[in-house]
């Protein structure tokens, strides 16, 4: 595969934030709302998903699957996004322009995979 550094770049963020879940998993844990069950357990699959979604990416055979995998991905971290909006605690203390730029930021997110099918 030749394709642009940028699609490295997309492949590592996606192993990273992965990791990431497995580093920090009350960081993730505290963003989850409070309606979905066994939180531990969605931060280690959705930090598993990230990892093999992301080193997918980088093998011919398993690209494209890889690339509809993370739009899949992407939608469901929707409500998580819009939960952190509404929510003080899940919010983290970050500012409200950045909490809603998140929003608009999976759409470009899934765009930005979907050109490299």
């Amino acid at each position: 595969m030749n394709l642009p550094w940028h699609f490295y770049l997309m492949a590592s963020i996606y192993v990273i934030a992965g990791l990431m879940h497995f580093i920090r998993p009350k960081l993730y844990m505290r963003i989850l709302p409070g309606y979905l069950p066994g939180h531990k357990l969605l931060v280690i699959l959705s930090g598993l998903v990230e990892i093999i979604l992301g080193t997918a990416l980088c093998f011919s055979g398993t690209k494209n699957a890889a690339i509809y995998g993370i739009i899949i991905m992407l939608t469901f971290f929707l409500p998580v996004h819009v939960h952190m909006l509404f929510d003080k605690k899940a919010a983290m203390g970050l500012p409200k322009w950045v909490l809603i730029a998140r929003i608009p930021l999976q759409f470009i997110l899934m765009y930005w995979a979907y050109l490299y099918l």
